[in-house]
């Protein structure tokens, strides 16, 4: 018998894509066509009305944009947006903008959001093109680690900006507490502090998650006073949490009016 029963994961190889992904891309590819016509058409069909300085009908089809390649959670998807010509030579010329594929779209929001699910399972910034090109077929470009860094900067202003929104309107009538511990060695252990709330209509909200030393008092207590300062003066019928003293002691001082267990 062998001491070990560590087995080696063979490295996917070759073309990942099938026939089925393929027939599936052409067939999204041919309604996304027709259903550009039809958006187009409509625009066309509302100006009608409208007549240049000859009398003739003011705005009029003109060919198509420039293709494009378009991310999708079925791989590279090509598209010719088309395009309208303005007779007018006077004022601001009325233009058709596509509301299913505005101008500067490469990604679909399902790719946007796949993306930083990526980062935290541990998918580092330069793996990111051999991950796509196994989840979404060989030609997902424009994810380079550069293009990876940029996006994680936008994803810290995005978290900046949740965390600084204000929470006047905001009522929870339940709050769970809870510390998340990273497993991270470093000289102090950290954790992520989460609270989540449920509104009057029933409805669960992430309300806060911030870094803190350990589930110390004094760590939720500013995640606590941080909720308050921003608007959420009133605190919820009932809190849940762990055997954590620091959370309660905490939430006696900030919203004593709020049972626990």
């Amino acid at each position: 018998m062998k001491d070990d029963n560590v087995i080696s994961l063979k490295k996917p190889e070759g073309n990942f894509n099938d026939h089925l992904t393929g027939m599936l891309r052409q067939g999204c590819r041919r309604i996304l066509e027709e259903a550009l016509e039809v958006e187009i058409e409509t625009f066309i069909g509302h100006c009608k009305h409208l007549k240049d300085e000859q009398g003739r009908q003011r705005i009029i089809r003109n060919g198509y944009l420039p293709e494009r390649e378009i991310q999708t959670g079925i791989g590279q998807l090509k598209a010719r947006v088309p395009r309208s010509r303005d007779r007018e030579t006077t004022g601001t010329p009325i233009r058709f903008r596509s509301t299913l594929l505005p101008p500067y779209l490469r990604r679909t929001r399902s790719i946007e959001e796949v993306l930083p699910w990526l980062y935290l399972k541990g998918i580092s910034t330069g793996d990111f093109s051999e991950a796509l090109a196994a989840l979404l077929g060989e030609d997902a470009p424009g994810l380079s680690a550069g293009t990876i860094g940029r996006l994680k900067e936008k994803w810290k202003e995005d978290l900046d900006l949740w965390r600084k929104r204000n929470l006047k309107e905001n009522r929870y009538v339940y709050l769970w507490a809870d510390g998340i511990y990273c497993n991270v060695r470093m000289e102090e252990r950290q954790c992520l502090l989460v609270i989540i709330g449920v509104t009057e209509e029933g409805k669960k909200e992430l309300v806060a998650i911030e870094d803190g030393f350990r589930e110390s008092e004094l760590s939720w207590r500013e995640v606590l006073s941080d909720l308050k300062r921003r608007g959420l003066e009133e605190g919820a019928e009932l809190a849940t949490g762990d055997g954590a003293l620091g959370f309660w002691k905490a939430l006696e001082q900030i919203y004593p009016e709020t049972r626990w267990q």
